[in-house]
């Protein structure tokens, strides 16, 4: 801030804004590379909050979007001049009656395109915004709208390059403060084009000559008032009321003079020079101050003996010496026929009272300069306004940036509300709604570490707690006066508290969530209506703000609980290291050795006992080669397998040994179908890890039972859809980043990055939802023939496949499938039961009352599990053996139908019953041997046996 910046912003002080803006500290624009998007967008903002005129407006406009949109080569403004003409400067023209640019404006709509119409557009725009553009290059056509009265107030062509999602926040936020500034520039044209209601200065001369004032003594006057004026060019408002005040002394021969000027809206006499000294503190009156009020009511003069005793008193106060003759004259406005000021005369030399050729001596030399007064005290005031929006823009910076702690930031807005008011004292209340108090525990002095020393009050006493309770602003110009104020504490302390101005802080949802309170104005009789107004748009960025650091409060508590929930989690998965050392120590058992029918699809993997699947998990990740190939660690490959077993909960169905059932048959895929000339080996590695994390901590329940029950998963996900899933991948990602388990380690970026890519893809790909989405592009895909160079066909066999897997169970022979219905439907009727409890109706497939178990089966296996194999077989002929058996368990459930005869399971909750016939046709050699124990899927004395 230059030193002349500095004296205007102390000489704006006074009057309706009392503020103390602080010299800028951050160097200059030209000269900050690293400004920030955010910076350039207050920037822009600032330069449109000082606008005086037209031209500034188009000036901040330009400079704005140059700075805020991508590569702009040229900004084009047009602004309303009447009622309809839409104007450029640069060169003068008006908007075309028709085409695009007028229909965005009809529209009132913005229009983003390749290209404008040559027509439409100057010689000097149409290399950067005639069509066709280049494909890199976007044309903008921007209407700045007046919401209230449904117009456009201007206009913006701009070529840029392409917008992202920031760029349309930025260009929303600009169009919004661009119409008010449009529309306060509007008002100030206006203000100045309403006809002359003052005596002319013709009028005015015709007035002395009825005082038979002479012809040499009137030209001697107009000589001296033209000098006056043509020393009133450009001088800020104390200057220039200096001159003026010293012409009046002169004229009429007074020992001293000022003016009084009029603040309408905030009711006030203001003073900000006497005689030949301005003021370091302006004097204020409220505007009805005894006689004085009746001069601005009335427009008529009074002198020394209409006024009291008591005005007199403080005339003589503000003056420094005793009064012995006034002439107080209103001056009005030549542009809106209203009192402006009121011009006083004091102590007519040789002890004479003023004469009325004195106040028309003084009616005369307003009627020339009155209008200069006001345009000086209108640019005045704008320039307030200014440094108000700078004001209330740093208020904003400096609270958004303490959001991390409620008291630091309670202890901000007390010296920011102190700073802009210039009040004495500052308190800032927040509402309990527990305790319907309000506490504060912020005061002027600091912050009050112990809760025993928080002040508390009832939330509906008190002036506090009546804003508290209406949630409007209250303005106390007389605090003893008023029946809401305690005296008590003045009384105790000494203390006088004169004024009071107390206002609600409310949050986004209008909902007062504090009070802050305001003692004792400082350079003013009281709080005027200019502090009401900035107390209120205070309050909304302490609102703002108050909201938000709470919500960071909960979000940083809400973070820690879940780092402390993930650590015991973890805690309790831990591998130790003699479990990794004995699993390790037997080494890496070759498959053949586990089941020399381990590689093929009859083999069923429910068969192992439980302890030794890690062993089985390890001897896949070698015959598949992916050891040598990814260079796994083979103790971190042996933690992570355990970490994974140990992260899955024991649900009837969705536990580590459906986990191991779906790793295992990608195993066989990768075995039987010759995988490694349809996928990428990494494709194939993110299938096999993501079949073993793919349920990764199911609950037994599905994504409609979490959205119902609003559980915390679904809090987490229900935006994204698929709720397990994403659960399932996040657990995935947990594991690998535990210390000692990551199997990727040894990756490049690139590969981890497309490795985990993969794996959330695949892993949300079992939400049967997701199936049925793509089920016709898989279709589509196996129509047309598999394209290994198509990426989307990769990413469809990979989905394909990873469905396939999951559901397995039901290419094995019919009691594995069998047995896999009992332990499904004994998990969807606990869920059932569940829902029953919450007060909701289960569906059909899981309520144990109505559930028939024959015919949801084959449902699920014609219109899901047949259709899935049989797409499998038409690329991979070697699968054709998997959709027979399917199809062969779908008939055996056909077959016996006829003999269940309940709904749900039976009391032993198994199925037993249904083998009957099964092992008839078995016995005479139907189906061949069947030597496997199905571990999970038998009784306990048989698993016992098994195991």
């Amino acid at each position: 801030m230059t030193a002349l910046e500095r004296k205007k912003a102390k000489d704006l002080r006074g009057q309706q804004v009392f503020l103390r803006p602080e010299e800028s500290s951050a160097p200059a624009l030209g000269i900050r590379q690293s400004t920030t998007l955010s910076e350039q967008l207050q920037d822009a903002l600032l330069r449109l909050a000082a606008v005086v005129d037209v031209r500034s407006l188009r000036v901040a406009l330009r400079d704005s979007i140059q700075e805020l949109l991508p590569s702009t080569e040229c900004v084009c403004i047009y602004v309303l001049e009447g009622d309809s003409r839409l104007l450029s400067d640069d060169p003068p023209h008006e908007v075309p009656q028709e085409g695009k640019i007028r229909s965005a404006v009809e529209q009132q709509k913005r229009c983003e395109c390749a290209g404008l119409p040559p027509s439409e557009l100057p010689e000097k725009y149409r290399i950067f915004l005639a069509a066709p553009l280049l494909a890199h290059r976007r044309a903008l056509v921007i209407p700045i709208l007046d919401q209230d009265h449904n117009k456009v107030l201007a206009v913006l062509l701009v070529g840029c390059g392409p917008l992202s999602d920031q760029d349309e926040l930025h260009l929303n936020v600009l169009g919004k403060h661009a119409s008010v500034a449009c529309v306060r520039i509007q008002a100030v044209q206006a203000s100045y084009q309403r006809p002359p209601l003052s005596p002319s200065p013709l009028q005015s001369h015709n007035a002395l000559l009825h005082l038979n004032v002479s012809e040499q003594d009137y030209c001697e006057l107009d000589r001296n008032i033209l000098q006056l004026c043509g020393e009133l060019y450009d001088l800020d408002a104390a200057s220039l009321q200096l001159k003026v005040i010293n012409y009046l002394q002169q004229q009429t021969k007074s020992q001293c003079c000022c003016l009084l000027l009029v603040s309408e809206d905030n009711h006030q006499l203001f003073c900000q020079v006497v005689g030949d000294k301005v003021l370091e503190e302006e004097i204020s009156f409220p505007l009805m101050f005894g006689r004085f009020g009746q001069v601005v009511e009335k427009k008529k003069s009074i002198s020394l003996q209409d006024i009291s005793a008591e005005e007199r008193r403080q005339l003589s106060s503000m003056l420094g010496c005793e009064i012995s003759s006034m002439l107080c004259v209103p001056v009005v406005s030549r542009a809106t026929g209203h009192v402006v000021a009121l011009a006083c005369a004091f102590n007519k030399q040789g002890g004479q009272r003023h004469a009325e050729a004195d106040e028309h001596v003084i009616q005369h030399c307003f009627c020339y300069t009155s209008t200069v007064l006001t345009s000086t005290l209108a640019f005045q005031k704008e320039q307030k306004l200014k440094v108000e929006c700078q004001a209330l823009l740093q208020v904003a910076k400096n609270l958004f940036t303490h959001l991390d702690d409620v008291s630091v930031l309670l202890q901000e807005i007390i010296v920011e509300a102190r700073n802009l008011s210039d009040a004495e004292i500052c308190s800032v209340f927040l509402l309990d709604r527990v305790s319907h108090e309000l506490v504060a525990k912020v005061f002027d002095g600091g912050v009050v570490s112990d809760e025993e020393n928080e002040f508390r009050i009832p939330a509906d006493q008190g002036i506090a707690g009546h804003v508290a309770t209406t949630g409007q602003i209250l303005n106390i110009k007389d605090a003893y006066s008023h029946p809401l104020f305690y005296r008590g504490v003045d009384d105790s302390t000494g203390f006088r508290t004169r004024n009071i101005l107390c206002f609600p802080i409310k949050d986004e949802n209008n909902e007062v969530i504090g009070v802050a309170e305001l003692v004792n104005k400082m350079n003013g009789p009281w709080f005027n209506r200019f502090d009401e107004d900035l107390a209120t748009a205070f309050s909304i960025y302490c609102g703002i703000s108050i909201a938000h650091s709470l919500l960071y409060k909960k979000v940083h508590e809400a973070q820690f609980r879940n780092t402390l929930a993930n650590e015991m989690m973890m805690y309790h998965m831990k591998v130790s290291e003699e479990e990794v050392t004995k699993l390790l120590v037997t080494g890496i058992e070759p498959v053949k050795e586990i089941h020399p029918c381990f590689a093929e699809f009859t083999y069923t993997p429910r068969s192992l006992p439980d302890d030794t699947t890690p062993h089985g998990v390890l001897s896949m990740f070698e015959d598949m080669g992916f050891i040598n190939t990814y260079k796994i660690d083979l103790h971190t490959l042996a933690r992570f397998c355990l970490m994974v077993k140990k992260g899955y909960r024991d649900p009837p169905y969705h536990n580590w040994m459906h986990a191991f059932s779906v790793s295992h048959f990608c195993y066989l895929l990768y075995k039987n179908l010759g995988l490694s000339n349809y996928l990428e080996d990494i494709e194939i590695l993110a299938l096999f890890v993501s079949c073993m994390c793919h349920d990764l901590d199911h609950r037994g329940t599905n994504n409609s039972f979490q959205v119902a029950s609003q559980s915390v998963l679904a809090a987490l996900y229900s935006s994204e859809g698929s709720v397990m899933e994403r659960h399932h991948f996040a657990q995935a990602i947990a594991i690998l980043n535990t210390q000692g388990c990551n199997i990727f380690e040894k990756f490049s970026r690139k590969d981890y990055q497309r490795m985990l890519d993969l794996m959330r893809d695949i892993i949300l790909a079992t939400d049967l939802a997701h199936h049925l989405r793509i089920f016709k592009d898989l279709q589509r895909m196996a129509d047309d023939g598999y394209n290994t160079k198509s990426r989307n066909h990769h990413s469809l066999l990979l989905c394909l496949l990873m469905t396939s897997c999951d559901l397995s169970d039901q290419t094995k022979d019919w009691k594995t499938t069998r047995k896999i219905a009992e332990l499904i439907y004994k998990e969807f009727f606990s869920q059932g039961d569940l829902e029953k409890a919450m007060g909701n109706r289960p569906s059909e497939m899981m309520d144990r009352e109505k559930a028939y178990i024959p015919e949801l089966q084959i449902s699920f296996m014609e219109h899901i599990a047949m259709p899935i194999y049989k797409l499998l077989s038409e690329l991979f002929p070697g699968a054709t053996e998997l959709y027979e058996r399917v199809a062969a368990n779908r008939e055996q459930w056909t077959k016996v139908s006829h003999k269940f005869t309940i709904r749900g399971l039976p009391s032993n909750n198994s199925l037993d019953f249904l083998d009957q016939e099964y092992e008839l046709l078995q016995s005479q050699g139907a189906f061949g041997s069947d030597d496997h124990c199905l571990n999970g899927c038998l009784d306990d004395t048989e698993g016992s046996q098994g195991q």
